[in-house]
């Protein structure tokens, strides 16, 4: 098996990166892999106004994973408040479980940490993702007991399927 290649995205990726995203986290697709989020929301996960957004951003990068070319996955890394921020995690439902994502968190933060100059990185996660919640566990990240509303009222982040959405910020030194 070809090794993965980690790249930025530019504009011409912007198409790619949201149908991965939209694979991974909405609909039928998304189910193929652990990280769906299909059972209790559905609308869009992201847009090319969203990757748009994330790519002009100083200090703001989506980190492409590929292997023979093909995008594989992908995932949003920032500075944001003083840390690094990781969200947008993405690797094609049909490939996970197989370490891709451990690969891609560690050059998330390897970007955070040898790029930026952070100590920590910090991300959200809904809380009801228990499963989730203990894979960045079990990569050194913890629970820090700051909740964060979900912002119902806004459908870039989705359509609720529930009302007990909120999320929870994680954080890891680097």
């Amino acid at each position: 098996m070809s090794p993965l290649v980690f790249r930025a995205a530019a504009a011409a990726d912007i198409a790619a990166v949201v149908a991965l995203v939209e694979s991974a986290y909405r609909g039928d697709a998304s189910r193929a892999g652990w990280t769906t989020e299909a059972d209790f929301l559905d609308g869009r996960r992201t847009g090319p106004d969203e990757i748009e957004a994330i790519l002009v951003q100083s200090r703001s990068r989506i980190v492409l994973a590929e292997r023979d070319g093909e995008l594989i996955a992908c995932a949003h890394v920032a500075v944001e408040d003083d840390a690094g921020y990781f969200g947008m995690f993405s690797v094609d439902p049909t490939q996970q479980a197989g370490g891709i994502g451990k690969a891609v968190l560690a050059e998330a933060e390897r970007v955070a940490r040898g790029e930026w100059g952070m100590n920590a990185m910090r991300m959200s996660v809904l809380d009801i993702r228990d499963e989730l919640i203990a894979y960045y566990e079990r990569r050194g990240y913890r629970r820090t007991g700051i909740k964060k509303p979900f912002p119902y009222d806004d459908d870039n982040f989705g359509m609720p399927k529930r009302a007990d959405l909120r999320f929870e910020i994680l954080e890891k030194p680097l």
